[in-house]
Order: C-alpha cells, then structure tokens, then sequence
C-alpha cells in the first residue's frame, strides 16, 4: 500500500485513538519511523485532538485572577459562590469525536472486507489461468502426437523390451530426411524417483551408441511422444534407465528397450 493510500484509509486516527490491536501498533510505529510523512501525519492528528479538548475547557490562572483584581481595584469583598454552568458543546464536541471514531472504524473493517475480496478473486484468477494453461500443454502435445503417428515420411522403429523389463516397449518415429526423431513412451513404465530414460541411436558393427537426448518430465507429459535430439546414421534404437541427468554410456543392465531400423 502506497503511503498516501495508508495515511487515508482512517488506520492512523484509530492508532491515536488506541483502538488498534497491538499487532496493528506495532505495524502502525513501523510505518511511522520508516515514512517521516506518516509520523508527522500521527502528531498533526495528536495535536488537532489537544487542540479539540483544549478548546471546550478554557481556564484561567490565579495569578491572571489576581492581576485583574488589581487592576479594577477590587477591595476585599465575600466571594458569591455561583453554580457552575453546563458547558453543552464540550459534550457535543466529545460527542462528534466519538462519532468520528465509530464512522472511521466502520471505514477501516469495510476497507478490509474489500482488499479481502479482490485477494481472493486474484487467487481464483490465477488458478482459472493456470488450469487454462495445463489444458493448452495437453491439446499442444496430443496436435504433435497426431502429426508425428501421421506424418508417412517417417520411419517407425518397433522397440520391444529386454530382459529387465520384458513387458516394455517402445516406437521411434524418424525422419531420415529431416533427422527429426520423435519417441512414442507408452509402452514404459513411469521411472523410479531420481531416474530417467535415455534414449540411444546405435551403430551396430561396431557397437556404438550415441545419446540423443532423455526423457525428462515423463509424469507430466500425457501423452507420452517426447520430440528427442536429431540423427541422419542410425541402425537401431535403444533405450535404458539411468540416473537424473543422464550417463555418459548406456547402462547395458538397465536396457528396457531395443530395435533395429
């Protein structure tokens, strides 16, 4: 809140008032010693009330009484007791005070109603965009699934599953003019906490297996088609399970999947 918006919003007359919770002083005294223009807001506040009760209760000293005596003269006459008259606008002055409290604090809770309402619709705001969003991300990735499975130019690579994990399987879909390659993971299973599936392309004679890339954020990705780093020379493909971030060679123990183009 700005500081002019604070020094309106009534908080600073309720703290002179000590209507305040002592959170809410502790706050206000903050507020004061870090804006020299909110602590000369309190004292202008403080000496308008002085001032205010100053005002319904005039008195005059002894002395001034006995320096007006002299000076009309005044001889040592009996003093006549007389009833002291009801001062009526000191009461209609306090009276408005408190009036002025009371409109000032219903200001405040309605000011607090009101900040509450527009946090709460700016929490469901958000929330309306983000599930917005995850809706986009799935429409977006199941658009590229159906252009990848359709696109006749590809080449698809059956990848059946190994002895670690007979039940895997997996699809490559290349594009050997392009060299996009794109890899269908349903067939797999979600990987263990803190593993990842790396995606190989293997020369076979020699064997030699090039990474082109990791399956990374599996869970979120419903589809399952993961678009991988491109390869023009590839005999097969080949998948393992490995450590987060991935490994500099594939762990041979760990292959889930294997196929040849």
């Amino acid at each position: 809140m700005e500081t002019k918006e604070y020094i309106e919003s009534g908080i600073l007359e309720l703290y002179v008032y000590g209507l305040l919770s002592e959170t809410e002083n502790e706050e206000v005294t903050t507020m004061a010693n870090t804006h020299p223009e909110i602590k000369e807001e309190i004292i202008a506040i403080e000496k308008a009330i002085v001032a205010l009760s100053s005002s319904f209760s005039p008195f005059h000293s002894v002395a001034n009484y006995e320096k007006i005596k002299a000076k009309l003269e005044l001889k040592h006459t009996p003093v006549i007791e007389m009833e002291t008259s009801r001062n009526w606008s000191q009461y209609i002055g306090w009276a408005a005070a408190i009036l002025l409290m009371i409109g000032i604090g219903f200001q405040y809770n309605q000011l607090q109603q009101t900040s509450n309402q527009v946090v709460s619709t700016e929490i469901e705001k958000a929330k309306v965009e983000k599930e917005l969003n995850q809706l986009e991300l799935k429409n977006k990735q199941s658009e590229i699934g159906l252009a990848v499975v359709r696109d006749t130019k590809n080449t698809v690579v059956a990848l059946g599953g190994q002895a670690v994990a007979p039940e895997s399987s997996a699809k490559v879909y290349w594009n050997k003019e392009t060299q996009v390659v794109y890899v269908d993971a349903a067939g797999l299973p979600a990987p263990p906490k803190g593993m990842v599936y790396q995606v190989w392309a293997l020369k076979l004679n020699p064997l030699t297996p090039t990474s082109i890339g990791l399956l990374d954020k599996f869970d979120e990705n419903n589809q399952r088609i993961f678009a991988v780093n491109s390869t023009g020379d590839a005999e097969a493909f080949g998948i393992t399970l490995e450590p987060a971030g991935g490994s500099l060679s594939p762990t041979m123990e760990q292959l889930y999947t294997l196929g040849k183009v």
